[in-house]
């Protein structure tokens, strides 16, 4: 039986879901994708993603606000009663984010040391977007000890420097629809040396269909091309890959249901 492959990033509150939920279940299941981690990236909008998982006991919620989200101060205990919440399993997404805002970014910097602060007094792992800031990023996670708790680097798209960066401090490296694009071609490298134990795959739903579904709604299912893809640039079978990123999936959120 092939093992069932877990989506570990998307945002299934986006409307481009809406009324469509039942459809991306069947589809899920068509494909072997078991579990979906479904993020939140601002506060108003996370009473929608933890209706999911509550809902469906094979979805999973975080609570945190993209460092996109200039207007939303974050109060680090309010993140943490929020994930009290069973159905919460991370901190996130947060991060920093240099290529679609400039200026004094200072806010976002305090902002993400809020949410790494959240996750070390509640306990759970961080998901973490950094685009144009990776030196940033690592310096405040080591500074406020994100190792404490761990994470994952979501989207990964930066040099193998950066992952090894993020690894020391314990942190999981995931691979998108990205790593299937041809001509990413460095990236492909990093998914072919991060440590198999370290490995998520995910979609980022509805953003960034992999090949040979580039340019449409990205959508969980979808997943499964990821994992093909990272498989075959390892040089290894395509359940061995599933099997070992599910196992890391819930080994690092720490939730399992059927």
């Amino acid at each position: 039986m092939t093992p069932g492959l877990v989506d570990s990033h998307c945002h299934l509150d986006f409307p481009e879901f809406e009324g469509k939920l039942g459809e991306i279940r069947e589809e899920m299941k068509a494909n072997g994708v078991t579990h979906a981690l479904c993020i939140s990236v601002e506060l108003a909008g996370f009473p929608k993603v933890l209706a999911l998982a509550e809902a469906h006991d094979n979805f999973f919620a975080s609570v945190g606000v993209h460092p996109d989200h200039e207007a939303e101060a974050v109060d680090p205990r309010r993140l943490v009663e929020l994930a009290r919440h069973p159905r919460v399993v991370a901190i996130g997404e947060t991060g920093l984010d240099y290529h679609r805002l400039s200026g004094d970014l200072e806010w976002q910097r305090e902002r993400f040391r809020s949410h790494i602060r959240a996750a070390r007094e509640c306990r759970k792992p961080l998901v973490i977007h950094t685009r144009d800031a990776a030196e940033d990023t690592l310096r405040i996670m080591r500074e406020e000890g994100a190792s404490e708790v761990g994470g994952v680097m979501h989207c990964f798209t930066e040099t193998q420097e950066v992952a090894q960066g993020a690894l020391a401090l314990g942190f999981h490296i995931s691979f998108s629809g990205i790593v299937t694009f041809k001509n990413a071609g460095k990236l492909k490298e990093v998914a072919k040396a991060v440590p198999l134990d370290r490995l998520l795959v995910e979609t980022d739903s509805p953003y960034l269909a992999p090949v040979p579904h580039r340019g449409k709604t990205n959508r969980p299912a979808l997943v499964r091309h990821v994992a093909e893809e990272v498989a075959r640039l390892r040089g290894v079978p395509f359940e061995s890959l599933a099997e070992a990123t599910t196992e890391n999936f819930f080994r690092l959120f720490g939730s399992r249901s059927t």
